[in-house]
């Protein structure tokens, strides 16, 4: 040992900033339009079964958002 102490800097150990980052869109707007047709076509599938209920629910959710 040479009796030299290093210090190692590491962008991993560095101190961060706090500040929470800007949330970005996943879907775009007309996205919306898409998933929900795609939704009401498996519903007409589905009609009937028990988890047709969920997608419904999940069909009118999409509807407030466009």
């Amino acid at each position: 040992m040479s009796g030299r102490i290093e210090t190692i800097t590491n962008s991993e150990t560095a101190p961060r900033s706090v500040e929470p980052q800007r949330a970005r869109a996943v879907f775009a707007n007309e996205d919306f339009e898409l998933i929900r047709t795609a939704i009401l076509h498996y519903l007409e599938a589905i009609k009937g079964e028990p988890e047709a209920i969920k997608y419904s629910n999940l069909y009118h959710r999409l509807g407030r958002l466009s």
